[in-house]
């Protein structure tokens, strides 16, 4: 599917060099330093307040940082210059669809507004990009109609209308059951295999994470503790990364006395 579409994607490259960020002298970034390879899927986990976010809104322009440098393919990128120069697309941790819209309209909204094609080109690229996450039926259907699992596959469609050269996810299997987060992983590695686009994935899930990173960025306290395979992930001699990934309830059973 959509093989004609991968042909005019091209996945960037993406280096992020000793980012800084405080908030009311609070630092929450603390001299962030990675590197995604073009094409790659690669992970960003942590604990809740580990600064995932913040780094996040510094990739899409949302933020500027105190210190530091974001370069995309080489080449130093202002805050203000990354939407103008690549092609970039969000995937949202709620879905983000407008609900007084249809499923069709929510994923040709951009190409609608900026009048870039004509009506039906849009419908053909729309029912393309809903056939390639496997809601080809949906496009007439109301965002309300629709399960936690299919509004993140709306998204995903949606960002893939503007052929996007990086897509990055806020907590995409967030709020979902087991079985539909397992289809959201299998989307986004489909996309790898259909496309060249890169993908940067911000998520608590270990599960996602293990999945379909080729490579993962722990983050603790605004500063990146370890990046390596999922294997190497695994294997950390880092305690924190090893607390975090085997996290768990302890239940012990209560005797009953006789």
């Amino acid at each position: 599917m959509m093989n004609d579409l991968a042909n005019n994607r091209s996945g960037v490259g993406l280096q992020v060099r000793g980012l800084h960020k405080s908030f009311d002298g609070q630092e929450v970034l603390k001299g962030v330093d990675l590197e995604v390879m073009p094409g790659e899927i690669f992970v960003i986990m942590g604990p809740s307040g580990s600064g995932k976010s913040v780094l996040l809104k510094h990739l899409i322009g949302l933020e500027a940082p105190d210190a530091g440098e974001i370069l995309i393919n080489g080449e130093l990128i202002q805050p203000d210059e990354i939407a103008g120069k690549y092609r970039m697309a969000m995937v949202f941790q709620s879905g983000a669809l407008l609900n007084s819209l249809t499923v069709g309209e929510n994923v040709g909204l951009y190409l609608a507004e900026h009048r870039l094609k004509s009506s039906e080109e849009i419908e053909e690229i729309v029912m393309k990009n809903l056939e390639a996450v496997g809601l080809k039926d949906a496009a007439n259907k109301m965002p309300s109609e629709l399960s936690g699992g299919m509004k993140k596959r709306v998204a995903i469609a949606r960002a893939l209308v503007v052929e996007p050269q990086l897509i990055l996810y806020d907590e995409p299997t967030s709020e979902l059951d087991p079985l539909s987060a397992i289809v959201i992983g299998e989307e986004i590695l489909e996309l790898k295999h259909r496309t060249r686009v890169t993908s940067l994935i911000v998520s608590h899930d270990r599960d996602l994470a293990f999945g379909v990173a080729d490579r993962i960025a722990f983050i603790n306290e605004g500063r990146i503790v370890t990046v390596g395979t999922p294997d190497e992930l695994k294997h950390s001699g880092d305690p924190l990364v090893q607390k975090f990934l085997h996290a768990d309830f302890k239940h012990e059973p209560q005797t009953q006395s006789l």
